[in-house]
């Protein structure tokens, strides 16, 4: 069965605070605004394909588990450099996983979401032979 087309993809993260998620992901990580729906915010993230947006909600979790939001780049230690420039402790500085054949760091945001900044060892990484 053939896939149906996509335009584009959201990942929505919930938070309770939506001015400490904000300030995040606008002047730590710099994500540009895509739009600013007053209680959601959505950010792009790889061009005109991919966003990431937060909304405030009362039912956020307190302290969210099982979910890890990756940003790929080629320039995982720039990332570090930014994000800890501004004073924000990440869990580890940048390293190699042999596991999955990747350079990465974590870092959690305001409302307790970690976060990945990893590239793939292999450039062609999303590539199938089928």
């Amino acid at each position: 069965m053939s896939a149906l087309p996509v335009d584009s993809q959201i990942t929505f993260l919930y938070t309770r605070d939506l001015k400490k998620s904000a300030h995040f992901y606008e002047e730590i990580l710099g994500l540009p605004m895509a739009v600013d729906q007053g209680s959601c915010r959505i950010y792009h993230v790889a061009g005109r394909n991919a966003y990431f947006g937060i909304c405030e909600r009362d039912t956020a979790p307190a302290n969210p588990v099982g979910i890890i939001f990756t940003f790929v780049t080629q320039d995982v230690d720039a990332w570090y450099e930014r994000i800890t420039s501004h004073g924000w402790e990440c869990e580890y500085s940048p390293r190699t996983n042999e596991t999955y054949n990747i350079y990465h760091f974590f870092v959690k945001d305001p409302s307790g979401y970690l976060l990945e900044v990893q590239r793939f060892a292999e450039v062609d990484w999303d590539k199938s032979d089928s």
